[in-house]
């Protein structure tokens, strides 16, 4: 489940002097010398393998890595950031997510802002692919498996 930028914001606002620290599902660190280069609202209109029209919007944080090793962002910058980034988001109360380019560019959902002794630190969590309508591809329940919908691609071959 992905922290709402009302969250963010607070976290931002109550420890303004915090360094801030991306944790990445594997347990790494993004390197403490990242920027943020781009605050987007993203919105996603598609058609699930169901025939339902579905639509989801997100508040897209990329963080870029560069060779300036002594850069640190504070969180009082990123919360100036996304002030700065108010006219675009509206006042949605969006799901966070972080692009990131490691081996390849990811997308993930910021699932906590933790205070630390080191700062504040942004768990990012994994995203998965899921069959929206298992009923529809004639997925029996009991197949899936659990805490996932499954493959859409099954018996009836709805894809």
């Amino acid at each position: 489940m992905s922290l709402k930028l009302s969250n963010l914001r607070d976290a931002l606002a109550q420890n303004p002097e915090a360094s801030l620290h991306f944790l990445l599902p594997d347990g790494d660190l993004v390197p403490p010398h990242f920027h943020i280069t781009e605050v987007g609202k993203v919105r996603k209109d598609f058609i699930d393998c169901g025939g339902t029209v579905r639509s989801s919007t997100t508040c897209l944080l990329q963080v870029w890595v560069a060779k300036d090793l002594d850069h640190r962002l504070k969180a009082t910058k990123l919360s100036g950031i996304l002030k700065a980034g108010e006219p675009l988001l509206g006042t949605d109360d969006l799901p966070v997510e972080v692009e990131y380019e490691g081996t390849s560019i990811s997308q993930y959902p910021l699932t906590e802002a933790e205070i630390t002794p080191a700062g504040l630190l942004l768990h990012l969590g994994s995203k998965h692919t899921a069959c929206l309508a298992p009923d529809r591809c004639g997925i029996p329940l009991d197949e899936l498996p659990a805490g996932d919908q499954g493959s859409c691609c099954g018996p009836k071959g709805c894809c």
